[in-house]
């Protein structure tokens, strides 16, 4: 089979898992068509209520640009997605000149069309099953709401960057993650696409890590290896399963 269409176990320990963890964005659903689709959504308000700054922001790369001085600028909302995005449409109206309070309701038209995911065609079927024999947490540095993207049903409990104060992949969000479950961080195991954030994030806070893999990708971090790479969420249960 090609990697594509098998999982890879590095020495997972299904026996010791108690709790699973799973990353958002690029895990249960694709995350860029829905920011693209959120972002057109923003544009369009903005030609309503701020045409000016609408016009701005036509010019590619402008709202990355702005996004990215925010980012310089306020070092202190780097784990906090939705302020950023806030901050960034702030400027965007002070620098064409209307009243930069529009902002917020500007960011709410956002933030709502946001949490219209789709989900991948294997995501649901492997909710109903993983939850109904784990516990599940989600843990993620964006800001999806688990009730208004819908899955909040199968999740005990969701710990965002935002809402933490600090992300992946420091520990305490993993920890907290697992006490959260009155359980060790040795007792989940985390599921998330990004070998950094997900799998070096939770095996550096003694967590198992399964690595979600849905494109041809290669490990590149010799030092240390998830206990089991997936090309989907229907594998994982399968794998979790045996």
């Amino acid at each position: 089979m090609t990697f594509q269409q098998e999982a890879t176990s590095q020495g997972l320990e299904v026996a010791r898992i108690a709790a699973i963890t799973l990353d958002l964005d690029d895990t249960l659903w694709p995350i860029w068509p829905t920011i693209e689709r959120a972002e057109r959504v923003l544009h369009a308000w903005l030609v309503r209520e701020a045409p000016r700054t609408a016009d701005l922001l036509i010019t590619p790369g402008v709202l990355r640009e702005l996004r990215e001085a925010t980012e310089r600028e306020r070092s202190d909302l780097a784990h906090d997605m939705s302020a950023l995005r806030r901050e960034s449409i702030r400027s965007a109206l002070t620098r064409a000149g209307e009243d930069p309070a529009l902002a917020d309701p500007a960011f709410d038209a956002f933030f709502a069309e946001r949490q219209r995911v789709t989900l991948y065609e294997d995501a649901l079927p492997a909710l109903q099953w993983l939850s109904a024999r784990y516990p599940l947490v989600a843990v993620s540095n964006g800001n999806a709401d688990i009730h208004l993207t819908g899955v909040g049903p199968w999740f005990r409990g969701a710990f965002s960057a935002r809402g933490f104060g600090s992300g992946k992949p420091q520990a305490p969000i993993f920890h907290a993650a697992a006490a959260s479950l009155g359980l060790a961080p040795d007792q989940v195991l985390h599921v998330g696409d990004d070998a950094a954030l997900d799998v070096l994030g939770a095996l550096n806070a003694g967590m198992q890590a399964a690595w979600l893999v849905r494109d041809e990708r290669a490990w590149e971090h010799e030092a240390q290896q998830p206990q089991l790479i997936v090309p989907d969420l229907h594998a994982l249960c399968v794998a979790l399963g045996h």
